[in-house]
């Protein structure tokens, strides 16, 4: 298999928002754009990450008001990064002690990218398909649609 480093399967084109924007800024950012998380800087450099999972448990689930809570106060800090040149193994490892579902890219100090369960699901099903040990492709495709929406 060709691809082995993750700047061949990651996600390039990442949204970044300042840290002390609201919630609900943060929220249209991710509803206009159809993504599930978006970058937070301070002083225009990466100091975490807002998941739909933090603003279920850190907003909603306390009934918080979203146009009142900033995005720095419910971000997540970045745990780990890879550079581009990271193999695709060593960025699993990275994302499995951390327990985390997505791993920032960083190249000379800047976020370049990032890669998330799904780049990962979808890089083994096409390993997979290469290696003619998958003959019914749906199957792994409706396991990705399940991860997809899966946000436990």
């Amino acid at each position: 298999m060709t691809v082995t480093v993750v700047r061949d399967i990651m996600t390039k084109d990442i949204v970044m928002i300042d840290g002390s924007k609201s919630t609900l800024e943060a929220a249209k950012v991710m509803a206009d754009k159809g993504i599930s998380s978006v970058f937070v800087l301070k002083d225009e450099k990466p100091v975490g990450i807002v998941t739909e999972r933090d603003f279920i448990k850190k907003v909603c689930a306390k009934d918080l008001p979203v146009s009142e809570v900033k995005v720095s106060d419910i971000m997540s800090s970045i745990l780990t990064t890879a550079d581009p040149e990271t193999t695709i193994e060593v960025a699993i490892q990275r994302m499995v002690n951390h327990k985390i579902r997505r791993l920032p890219i960083m190249e000379g100090g800047k976020i370049v990218g990032i890669i998330t369960v799904t780049d990962l699901a979808k890089h083994l099903r096409t390993t997979l398909l290469l290696e003619g040990a998958l003959s019914d492709s749906s199957s792994i495709d409706n396991v990705i649609a399940t991860m997809d929406h899966d946000k436990h």
